[in-house]
């Protein structure tokens, strides 16, 4: 990430190679250029980045909804991600540890288990779950994390594999969200997260969010989840506005 354009690494099927999205500020508009790698699937490339940008969003409908809650960011959009397990991996690197810690266990990860662009090679895709599946639990754990967390990983990796992790938003997202719990090292954080990052779903909240528990203070996680009723069906939106907001409160009622 740079101050003008984002690039990444990026596998679809067997081709490889690197997106990078340029906005235009000017017109509104987003630009992507795709390396030769990735020109045989740009179709698909593209239909990555527009959930990567939630570029599907109606702000304004979003912002009518949530009423004062969204006045302060009206233009706020939901970051999805490029690929759902790729996702689910950050979510699970990501439990109980600063960002900064987070981003650089994955970035073990990465170097590890990610396949180096011949064209590029200072770009690593994301690893494979075929890979990940295949990992020894002992040496996920010398980068850095506990040895149940790194058998978490690898049962995601089988769970992609074998089709029981969703890659896209499913129909029931409350009994996928359950369903996830069932994995080994997923709690309810971790599958509401992945729902709201790896799917992109538009009405989650998290009420044991750490940030959110702290904005509302007082509150059990149960009467949190009942207060964010009034923001459905954009309860995802609404919990990124009370994070990006310091010092938000809720009203009395």
């Amino acid at each position: 990430v740079a101050d003008s354009y984002y690039a990444r690494s990026l596998a679809v099927g067997e081709y490889r190679g690197v997106v990078t999205a340029i906005p235009d500020i000017a017109r509104h508009t987003l630009h992507i250029n795709l390396s030769a790698g990735l020109e045989p699937v740009a179709a698909e490339c593209l239909a990555k980045m527009s959930r990567l940008f939630d570029l599907q969003c109606n702000p304004q409908i979003v912002n009518g909804a949530l009423g004062k809650l969204g006045a302060a960011r009206p233009g706020l959009r939901l970051p999805g991600c490029i690929d759902a397990f790729e996702q689910g991996v950050r979510a699970i690197l990501g439990q109980l540890v600063s960002v900064a810690m987070a981003a650089k266990l994955t970035a073990k990860v990465v170097q590890l288990y990610g396949e180096r662009l011949d064209d590029f090679p200072e770009y690593i895709c994301f690893p494979t779950p075929q890979r990940l599946a295949a990992a020894d639990p002992q040496a996920l754990k010398a980068l850095g994390m506990p040895l149940k967390r790194a058998e978490a990983l690898i049962h995601l990796a089988n769970a992609a594999l074998e089709g029981s992790l969703p890659m896209t938003i499913p129909g029931d997202v409350e009994q996928a969200m359950k369903t996830l719990q069932t994995f080994p090292g997923i709690g309810r954080w971790t599958a509401n997260y992945f729902a709201l990052r790896g799917w992109q779903a538009k009405d989650v909240f998290l009420p044991d969010d750490y940030l959110i528990k702290q904005r509302f203070p007082g509150m059990t996680p149960a009467q949190i989840r009942r207060y964010a009723e009034r923001w459905k069906p954009w309860r995802s939106y609404a919990l990124l506005h009370i994070w990006y907001t310091e010092g938000w409160q809720p009203d009395e009622a």
